[in-house]
């Protein structure tokens, strides 16, 4: 038994010292197993040194001054004999055209027509005025009479002025008129008012008699119920003295004090009582002594609208007006009657001015449809002068640089069919750099072609340095000459420049690197921990000041000595990545 117990505990100590050992080996190989892991990359220190810098770039060759073929008319090319880099002399065919009318040609003569046809409409409008004028004047309601007046020697305006005198007398006797009519209504009004006073004032007195008489028997029944207060209040009040006087004698008295106790709540009752009874009879007696003012003012009122004057001055002053308005009616009337014959006889006048208006404006329609005619006429003269052939020809001599039609398709006019390089104008192309690069270049310095054995007679040469459009604080354009065998929109890579400077941070090309926020190196930064140190990519923006073809000048958050950068991996390192050094 002690033997099975012995073997028991040799296992469990045995095991416990397997498991400690394995941890123990784990945790001392912990960090050599991880770097496995771990991105390996190669580094390589900041330093300071010589750059001979060069600018590189790649621009779009563009014409210097291209000349534009354009024609006027919108016609349908059939064929186009020319293709982008053809040289071509003055006079040769560059395109054929279908040999019609131009549709702006065609609009016009569509035009002309149509202004001719308004002016035969114009004219036939004419001739129906006059028309109108020698046969129909009858019809719109012109007698003989009126006809001799307005042809007579007195003017219309002498008949307006005659017709504005009448009508300013006319204007006073009007405005009186509505004056007395105004006073009548107001008459008849006040006149109403005073009928309904009076009756009013008749038929109040009875109404204020029979409240007065409601209102004196009101008090009656008031009086009559106050002294039967007062005598129940007095019955009260002896009872309650002789329960008294019977409490004092039989003191201790149950009975005498039942008796009194009653006593005292009849005389309390019988108090109340009264005093609703004494202010009911108050207010029927102010009710009353009110119902017989209202009668008395009823009585005085009914008194003196009975004595009173105003109806009958009233019915005077009425009588008067209408008077005055009769005189002042027979006056506009008077004054009136010849308004009404110069009405009729500038009337007569203005409906013949009328159809001469009418003539006068067909007139004018006429004029103007003529000159409608004439200036339709004179854009169908100018198309058909400046219509061109069945070709399109070449201007200058020079390269074909663009062709902006293909056959089949119909022209704009003035639109670009086609652009030529007109021989012995020069080309130019350009591209933006940081403003650090373009100091270091100055203009007349001439540039390298990439691949220079392609373009033997090609010359690049800076031109001018200016401010960059697109981000004028930070960039600037390079603008070149380019001379020899080039066409326009040929791209060309170029490097410019050779000043040798030294600069502070100087790292490999391969360690920059971009992404959408800019331009970045990865500094690899070292962190203790109890058992080794690690190392961490850390993303620091930088910008490239000068490089060659294997080093970069560059400024930014880095210190020119004692920082090392990635410069190579062989797995993708991000920010913020734990890595492995390659000598480790």
């Amino acid at each position: 038994m002690n033997e099975k117990g012995s073997k028991r505990r040799d296992w469990v100590k045995n095991a416990a010292i397997v498991f400690l050992t394995v941890m123990l080996i784990l945790t001392f190989f912990s960090n050599t197993i991880m770097n496995y892991s771990l991105p390996e990359v190669a580094v390589q220190y900041v330093e300071s040194g010589t750059i001979t810098s060069q600018v590189r770039g790649t621009g779009t060759v563009e014409s210097d001054d291209p000349y534009e073929v354009k024609i006027t008319e919108s016609r349908k090319v059939t064929s186009v004999a020319v293709k982008e880099g053809d040289t071509v002399q003055k006079g040769d065919v560059l395109f054929l055209l279908e040999d019609t009318e131009s549709e702006e040609l065609k609009a016009a003569r569509k035009t002309l027509e149509g202004m001719q046809d308004a002016l035969d409409t114009a004219q036939d409008q004419l001739d129906d005025a006059w028309d109108a004028y020698y046969d129909g004047i009858l019809v719109e309601g012109v007698t003989a009479e009126g006809i001799a007046a307005a042809n007579g020697s007195t003017s219309a305006n002498t008949y307006r002025k005659q017709i504005t005198d009448i009508q300013n007398a006319l204007k006073p006797l009007e405005e009186r008129k509505a004056e007395i009519e105004k006073a009548i209504s107001d008459i008849d009004a006040q006149m109403a008012l005073e009928t309904g006073l009076d009756s009013a004032a008749t038929t109040r007195v009875p109404a204020t008699q029979k409240a007065l008489e409601t209102a004196n028997n009101n008090l009656t029944a008031a009086d009559n119920a106050l002294k039967n207060a007062q005598a129940d209040y007095q019955a009260k009040e002896t009872a309650l003295e002789k329960a008294k006087e019977q409490a004092e004698v039989s003191a201790g008295d149950a009975a005498a004090g039942a008796l009194l106790e009653q006593a005292q709540q009849n005389f309390d009752a019988a108090s109340a009582v009264l005093n609703d009874a004494q202010a009911a009879y108050d207010g029927a007696k102010q009710a009353r002594d009110g119902a017989q003012a209202d009668y008395n003012n009823a009585v005085a009122n009914q008194t003196a609208r009975e004595g009173s004057q105003a109806q009958a001055n009233l019915a005077t002053q009425r009588s008067y007006y209408e008077v005055e308005l009769h005189g002042v009616e027979n006056q506009i009337a008077e004054t009136r009657k010849p308004l009404d014959d110069l009405l009729a006889v500038l009337g007569n006048r203005q409906t013949l001015e009328v159809f001469q208006d009418a003539i006068s404006d067909a007139r004018k329609g006429v004029e103007r449809a003529q000159e409608d005619v004439d200036d339709a006429q004179e854009e169908v003269d100018r198309l058909t002068e400046k219509a061109i052939g069945a070709t399109v020809t070449a201007d200058i001599s020079g390269t074909v640089s663009a062709i902006n039609i293909v056959a089949g398709n119909t022209t704009a006019p003035d639109a670009v069919l086609a652009e030529l390089q007109p021989e012995g104008a020069g080309y130019t192309m350009q591209f933006s750099v940081t403003t650090e690069q373009a100091r270091t270049l100055s203009p007349g310095i001439e540039a390298s072609l990439v691949n220079a054995w392609r373009y033997d007679d090609v010359v690049v040469t800076l031109k001018n340095i200016r401010p960059d459009p697109q981000n004028p604080s930070q960039n600037k354009l390079l603008v070149f000459d380019v001379t020899g065998s080039v066409t326009d929109g040929q791209s060309l890579s170029v490097s410019v420049g050779d000043r040798s400077s030294n600069y502070d941070m100087i790292v490999p090309n391969s360690a920059i690197r971009e992404d959408s926020n800019g331009t970045f190196v990865l500094q690899v930064e070292s962190r203790p921990s109890p058992l080794s140190t690690r190392y961490i990519a850390t993303r620091v923006d930088v910008e490239v000041i000068a490089k060659d073809d294997t080093r970069s000048a560059i400024t930014g958050g880095l210190y020119s000595y004692g920082s090392y950068v990635i410069t190579t991996s062989d797995n993708p390192v991000t920010a913020g990545q734990q890595v492995r050094l390659a000598d480790n």
